[in-house]
């Protein structure tokens, strides 16, 4: 695999000697970005140790050591749906499918950014051969940049598939980047009338009910949440801490004390709190490890029941007073039954994760 890579790179570099920042600074610079907006989210770069949690090996090796994936053995080399490419790690916009173009060199290649302040160029002698390194501001290793891409720019961003995730055109508004619609021909709904919670309205016209719950890392306990019958809304969240409107940076330092929650709202004519709580919650994650769950230590990945009424409190107190003296666990059940306070939703990226990227890390499954 490494004499392949290296074969496929010495190919791409003898088609076209690598371009140095001073030498296509210019030339990009004729033509605006691709779709550029003024965008205030905040892009951070998680801990090294959730990137060794939650990435792959390989994406690991890609995006914290300048490794190169296969060439024609990547998501995204032969990939053409409208929509936008974002950093695998930080979320960070980078490059649009408007910019995307065919090399034959079994990467994603690119001919531009969609802001050229999203990423970074420097020089790359690893391989005994001058080459123009590309990562993101966060400091994603993405790729190279060569000189050999379509005119009029002439530049080819040659970008790993694994440094990179796919947001469809569909999906952006929904995942946090309404703002970028416009490059691509479309307005965002949210700017008419603001987005309605579809749970938060149901919920207070009686005709849903709202669980909030907390089991260890959100994605995997959203994943068997969602797929329970009557259960019609789950959002991932931080809740339970004191700082108002907290990130997912300030939660995953364990000083907020926010646990990662999942928001399920669900019909009770189909679906009881109850059985929520006795045949679902208790079973799908361990209620006797205190501020863990698996590999995840600290007070965000504790199993916690927040609670909106004085019934969700009698009824969870009832569990988990029967699991306690089920004998199932051999250790005493650690659950709290607190009262809910805010609720704050996750960055777009934790929503559906699992979802969005299958086989993605989770401690979380069903206990007999």
């Amino acid at each position: 695999m490494v004499s392949l890579v290296f074969a496929a790179l010495a190919a791409c570099t003898q088609a076209s000697n690598a371009a140095a920042p001073g030498n296509t600074s210019a030339q990009r610079s004729e033509s605006p970005s691709a779709g550029a907006v003024k965008d205030s989210r905040r892009y951070e770069k998680p801990s090294d140790e959730e990137l060794r949690r939650t990435l792959s090996p390989l994406a690991y090796d890609v995006t914290q050591k300048a490794a190169t994936e296969p060439p024609f053995r990547n998501a995204y080399w032969n990939h053409h749906e409208e929509g936008l490419y974002v950093d695998v790690i930080t979320g960070e916009p980078l490059f649009s499918s408007r910019d995307k173009f065919d090399s034959n060199t079994g990467w994603p290649s690119f001919t531009r950014p969609v802001d050229a302040s999203h990423v970074e160029e420097k020089r790359d002698s690893s391989l005994g051969m001058e080459r123009v390194e590309v990562r993101s501001k966060g400091g994603t290793h993405l790729g190279h940049l060569f000189d050999d891409g379509p005119k009029p720019l002439g530049t080819r961003y040659c970008i790993n598939s694994a440094s990179l995730r796919f947001v469809p055109v569909g999906a952006l508004e929904k995942e946090g980047y309404g703002a970028w619609l416009k490059a691509f021909g479309r307005e965002p709904t949210s700017a008419a009338p603001a987005k309605t919670d579809v749970g938060k309205a149901l919920a207070a016209a009686g005709v849903t009910e709202t669980a909030l719950l907390a089991g260890g890392c959100f994605w995997g306990m959203e994943d068997l949440l969602r797929k329970i019958p009557g259960v019609l809304q789950t959002d991932v969240g931080y809740t339970g801490g004191g700082l108002k409107s907290p990130t997912y940076q300030d939660v995953s330092s364990g000083e907020t004390g926010h646990a990662e929650s999942v928001r399920v709202v669900f019909d009770p004519k189909v679906l009881s709190f109850e059985t929520l709580l006795e045949k679902w919650f208790f079973r799908m994650h361990d209620p006797t490890t205190l501020n863990r769950q698996g590999n995840d230590v600290g007070t965000q990945y504790r199993s916690a029941i927040f609670v909106q009424s004085d019934e969700q409190r009698r009824v969870a107190e009832a569990v988990k007073a029967r699991v306690n003296a089920s004998g199932k666990w051999n250790r005493p059940v650690v659950t709290q039954v607190v009262p809910a306070g805010e609720f704050t939703p996750a960055e777009g990226y934790h929503q559906d994760y699992l979802v969005k990227n299958p086989g993605g890390y989770t401690c979380h499954y069903m206990r007999d």
